[in-house]
């Protein structure tokens, strides 16, 4: 449940993220990720009684705001103080709470202070904690978002680490430490994350590029704090984040967000592990020039990682309709039969992705009229002439060749067997930018398919829901609730399942794959031809096939979902098509 409630959450925010309204969307994704859930209790009963708590932080210029259920904690040390931010739903918080206004309530026989009273069940959520208004951040606050297994601490102790801490690294195992000392009998799982706000001046001298461990001596005394109405323009000001002049930037370097999802029952898991050193301190800086300083956990610079992944082509920008093929030359590519794989030399040697020949034809696009789908209506008839398809996602080891070639960096997340491993973590450019290399390398025409060619190879001359038939099954793909016995927390290898009718692999789950399109709400207007549907949401763009995390609903070969076009994450890939005439 936690695996797949963050990952729609986070799927959510990151398609919809620059918001007007930050809080609404925040309780749209929780919405979401309880749907999430029901989908998947729905498509297999033995699940039935799963669910999480959620707890998740957007930090945005110098503005905090989350959205918890549940009885995880987000708590604030400032100024020799702790304080819990976010509301407790559990009942010994419904207590405490009736107690504070006034009117205590005598606790009920046999109800443990404990017993959750909101969570994320796949049922209707009786409680979200998401305020209208963020709370300012000033220089030397500590953040502490955490399970409820941190309750085996006092607050008194809990603040006393986070003071006698020389970095947020040092905050979070000496909090651990102490969980695990306690030995507590039936101790809940205790997740811990520690977000450390620095001066700017004070995080380039004190975060060296291995150790990330800032001098908290150097850290002034912040004044009181009080909560700050939201601001709908960004504001260059002292004491705060000064806004990218790169509208582009400013919408990834400004924006930091954790996102914590946690089991409500089941072993214990530790977000913070020894073994993954001080690379996992997220540094948050302050004041200064107009530039971004925001420290991955990588110890990189986010902003240059982010131009490193950027396609920087004029012609490619959000709202353009047309493909360019950046110096690729118009050949005539002789027909292949269908069904013919090959591959096509590169010039710089090796060989191209496998490439499966199409049959040309006709399909009905989208689900009945009577689909709660809305996105997904109305269906229509599209016509599609002759093309090739990769076989496969594309792998770390093919996509890694193109960006050693063009300086571009691979996610480190790209770590698997790169030959029989998808690529993950590539933006929508730099799908589009893989594809113009593969063009000029071989001198043909290559792309990231459109959405209606999309779904036609996915579908393989078929209509019903999945390409194999109406039901999920089993062992059918890799998603959540899939039945495989395979990790559901990452992409496994590919070409593990069997191909559809057209001779391609995993349309269905592992990874989901960018299409071109740019989104709409419907398919109102769209082209009776396989053709780019131009317009739309050029600021997000089609993805399609479901995940790994994903629930059943997200498998069908009719089903939509958007993204950021110039963000990834790790369960987005790329699949190429080839022009045939």
């Amino acid at each position: 449940a936690s695996n797949m409630a963050v990952q729609t959450f986070n799927k959510h925010i990151t398609g919809n993220f620059p918001s007007e309204n930050l809080s609404q969307t925040l309780n749209e994704a929780v919405l979401q990720a309880n749907n999430s859930i029901s989908e998947t209790v729905r498509e297999t009963a033995a699940l039935k009684g799963m669910g999480c708590t959620l707890v998740a932080i957007v930090l945005e210029e110098t503005r905090l705001r989350w959205v918890s259920v549940g009885d995880s904690h987000l708590y604030i040390s400032r100024d020799g103080q702790l304080r819990k931010l976010n509301a407790d739903h559990s009942y010994g918080g419904f207590l405490d709470r009736m107690a504070a206004e006034g009117n205590p309530v005598d606790p009920e026989a046999g109800f443990s202070r404990n017993m959750l009273m909101s969570a994320l069940t796949g049922d209707d959520i009786a409680d979200v904690d998401c305020p209208d208004n963020p709370v300012e951040l000033q220089v030397g606050d500590q953040l502490i978002v955490a399970s409820d297994g941190l309750d085996t601490l006092s607050n008194g102790k809990v603040l006393a680490f986070a003071e006698q801490a020389e970095n947020s690294k040092g905050c979070v195992e000496a909090l651990l430490g102490a969980v695990e000392e306690a030995n507590m009998p039936r101790q809940d799982n205790t997740t811990i994350v520690v977000v450390r706000v620095l001066a700017k001046e004070d995080a380039s001298t004190a975060a060296p590029a291995v150790s990330n461990e800032p001098d908290p001596a150097a850290i002034p005394a912040p004044p009181p704090a009080s909560p700050a109405p939201e601001q709908t323009e960004p504001q260059n000001k002292t004491g705060g984040f000064v806004v990218e002049e790169e509208p582009r930037k400013s919408k990834l370097g400004l924006v930091a967000i954790l996102i914590i999802v946690l089991a409500v029952a089941g072993g214990g898991w530790w977000f913070y592990q020894q073994q993954q050193q001080s690379q996992d301190e997220l540094l948050v800086t302050f004041d200064g020039p107009a530039e971004e300083i925001i420290e991955d956990t990588d110890g990189t610079d986010v902003d240059s990682e982010i131009d490193d992944f950027s396609f920087d082509d004029d012609d490619m920008s959000p709202g353009d309709e047309e493909q360019s093929a950046e110096s690729a030359p118009e050949v005539a590519v002789p027909s292949v039969p269908q069904g013919t794989t090959f591959t096509d030399a590169l010039k710089a040697g090796g060989e191209g992705p496998l490439m499966i020949a199409l049959p040309a034809g006709d399909f009905t696009m989208g689900s009945q009229t009577s689909s709660a789908e809305f996105d997904e209506r109305p269906p229509r008839n599209v016509a599609v002439g002759p093309i090739a398809m990769s076989v496969n996602e594309i792998t770390i080891a093919e996509y890694t060749r193109f960006a050693k070639a063009t300086g571009r960096i691979v996610h480190k997340s790209n770590s698997r067997e790169a030959s029989k491993h998808p690529v993950v973590f590539v933006t929508w450019n730099d799908a589009v930018a893989y594809a113009q290399w593969l063009s000029v390398q071989t001198g043909a025409k290559y792309r990231i398919p459109t959405e209606a060619e999309w779904e036609y190879a996915a579908r393989g001359g078929t209509s019903t829901a999945y390409w194999w038939g109406r039901y999920l099954g089993s062992d059918n793909a890799h998603c959540f609730a899939c039945e495989t016995g395979l990790d559901p927390r990452a992409p496994t290898r590919i070409g593990r399942f069997k191909a559809n009718a057209y001779g391609l692999f995993d349309t269905a789950g592992n990874v989901q794959e960018w299409v071109y399109d740019c989104y709409h709400k419907n398919y109102e207007g769209a082209p009776s031809d396989a053709s780019v549907f131009a317009g739309g949401d050029c600021s997000v763009r089609v993805v399609r096939g479901g995940a790994y995390s994903s629930g059943p609903k997200a498998l069908r070969s009719a089903a939509r979902d958007k993204f950021r076009f110039d963000a990834g994450n790790d369960g987005l890939g790329i699949r190429v098509v080839k022009d045939l005439d």
